[in-house]
């Protein structure tokens, strides 16, 4: 069916040798500034912000999720690995799609990883505003209250004022601010005008860099990384001094469930680590450093995030976390406001950097999209002299600037989460589609364990384990809620992978990769869920009026 028409990888390799627009992009990428590019996407935003969050619900055993969501992780960089050595081709896992289900399939993939990259760092820069006029504020410097907020989140600023000021509380001067902030605010056609000039600014600036070229990308985001690290490290050595054991009990206060509601903050903070893939015709030796990059980032990324939930869960009640800076607050509980202020730098800079990576992998998987026909071939163009895609690029810059202005940060962390979850769900699935070489010149092999047995015992056991919701959902069948539906559906694609793989002898990596970014989707709650589905019915709209016909393959096929 011509709709599931496949790319073979053959086919990859020789236009690759034989394209000059493929040699145009300048290949300066080692395995150390790969494993730096993914650090500086994974920690940013979620180790400064949403584990504060994930901690107030799970506690002190929000460092397992970490350890769930890194193994998760794990068995999706494995089989990231496994293509990238095969298919050293920018794309990520739009291409990886491509080669193992189809072009259907990889519109889809490519469609929802807009979601990853664009759409997340419409979040990241509102966070990075935030973080930034923090710092400003404890310089002196107040910019005008309406050119650093969106119209919703000072409406929602003002109503909790009014509130609190209700309910008899005293005037702060921060509560004062925001009552000037929304009075004087300019009015334009009748409405107070709010927009958060700094994140437009940011990624205007971020935009600028990755215009200009990978190299001096690559060069800026180590610097990042190296601070953010020296940072995070003297964080790390400064809180162990003031950690109280009896903060560890209960580990789980909430159970195995509070642990499970931070899924969405702690895999956001996560999926940086595809964005390496997406460099791949930039790397000097792509075959061999990518697998490198990507694992050498996520076993080092995991390490941090394990101590830093310790230590912050050490050094205060798990139910004070819910804050929005948890570092910085900690330290200032104890009275260590200089360490504070250290750590809102880094939490900039640790934002910049994150916004840099994923500003450099959206227009890279365009311009792979744009090569097969699928968008404009605007998208493919390659800037002469810096050697970007540079409309690619400038078009990245505009999706996330523009929305940054007035957009709160709701919804995107777990849009995003889905539509990376969705991603790995399918490159890890299409490891099992891969032929067998004939040789073994191949630069990374994801080693061979046989599921047949392993797979369906992992089965039973989640059965046992997760008998009491077994018997809720099917206890509510005529009325059950959305999160039992979905747990069941889970079930019975669980049971249904158990027999194929009890039958055709799959490798255990990529199965459980696919089971475990599974369930992580069913904990996403069912707003995103229903926002995810007006994204990609808006995608396969644009894919049946313009990509299907336009695509390479299509005219291929009719010659």
């Amino acid at each position: 069916m011509s709709l599931f028409r496949k790319k073979s990888i053959s086919a990859i390799q020789e236009d690759m040798a034989s394209n000059p627009e493929h040699a145009s992009l300048k290949k300066v990428l080692t395995v150390k500034d790969l494993t730096f590019l993914g650090i500086a996407a994974v920690i940013g935003a979620g180790i400064f912000s949403t584990i504060g969050s994930a901690a107030y619900d799970g506690g002190p055993g929000v460092s397992l999720l970490f350890v769930i969501t890194a193994i998760t992780c794990g068995f999706s960089a494995l089989c990231y690995a496994e293509f990238a050595s095969r298919v050293p081709a920018s794309g990520s896992a739009y291409t990886y799609a491509y080669t193992s289900f189809g072009e259907l399939i990889a519109w889809i993939i490519g469609w929802s990883l807009i979601l990853e990259y664009s759409i997340g760092n419409i979040m990241v820069a509102i966070s990075w505003s935030s973080y930034f006029n923090n710092l400003l504020h404890g310089m002196g410097v107040h910019l005008p209250y309406w050119l650093t907020i969106n119209y919703d989140s000072a409406s929602e600023a003002l109503a909790k004022v009014n509130e609190a000021i209700a309910a008899g509380s005293a005037v702060t001067p921060a509560m004062q601010e925001i009552i000037n902030g929304m009075q004087n605010a300019p009015l334009v056609a009748g409405h107070k005008l709010f927009i958060n000039m700094p994140a437009f600014v940011i990624v205007a600036l971020i935009t600028a860099l990755a215009y200009i070229g990978i190299q001096e990308s690559r060069k800026s985001a180590n610097a990042m990384v190296i601070f953010k690290l020296l940072v995070i490290g003297f964080v790390i050595v400064m809180g162990v001094q003031y950690i109280n054991t009896d903060n560890w009990s209960p580990f789980l206060p909430n159970e195995f469930t509070g642990v499970l509601k931070g899924v969405s903050a702690v895999f956001y903070a996560y999926i940086g680590f595809d964005a390496i893939s997406t460099t791949a015709e930039e790397c000097k030796d792509p075959q061999r450093d990518l697998p490198r990059g990507m694992i050498y980032s996520l076993l080092i990324c995991t390490a941090i995030y394990i101590v830093i939930a310790l230590v912050l869960t050490g050094m205060v009640h798990y139910s004070e976390l819910k804050v929005d800076d948890p570092l910085a607050y900690v330290f200032d509980k104890l009275g260590l406001k200089w360490i504070g202020y250290i750590i809102s730098v880094s939490a900039v800079i640790a934002t910049t950097s994150v916004l840099l990576v994923f500003q450099l992998g959206q227009p890279r998987i365009w311009m792979t999209m744009s090569r097969d026909g699928l968008l404009p071939k605007k998208f493919s163009k390659v800037h002469p002299k810096f050697k970007t895609p540079s409309f690619a690029t400038i078009v990245t810059g505009l999706i996330v600037a523009i929305p940054a202005l007035f957009l709160p940060s709701s919804l995107v962390t777990d849009l995003t989460s889905i539509g990376t979850l969705f991603a790995f769900i399918i490159v890890c699935a299409g490891v099992l589609t891969l032929p067998k070489l004939k040789d073994n010149k191949q630069k990374f092999k994801m080693p061979y364990v046989n599921g047949k047995l392993i797979v369906p015992l992992m089965y039973i056991g989640f059965i046992f384990l997760f008998k009491d919701r077994f018997t809720e959902a099917f206890a509510n069948f005529s009325n059950m809620t959305h999160e039992q539906l979905f747990f069941l559906i889970f079930a019975l694609l669980a049971a249904v992978i158990s027999i194929l793989t009890f039958v055709k002898n799959f490798s255990l990596i990529p199965i459980c990769g696919v089971l475990f970014c599974s369930y992580l989707m069913i904990e996403i709650p069912p707003v995103s869920w229903l926002w995810f589905s007006i994204w990609m019915a808006a995608g396969l709209l644009f894919y049946f009026t313009f990509s299907y016909k336009n695509s390479k393959l299509s005219h291929v096929n009719k010659q």
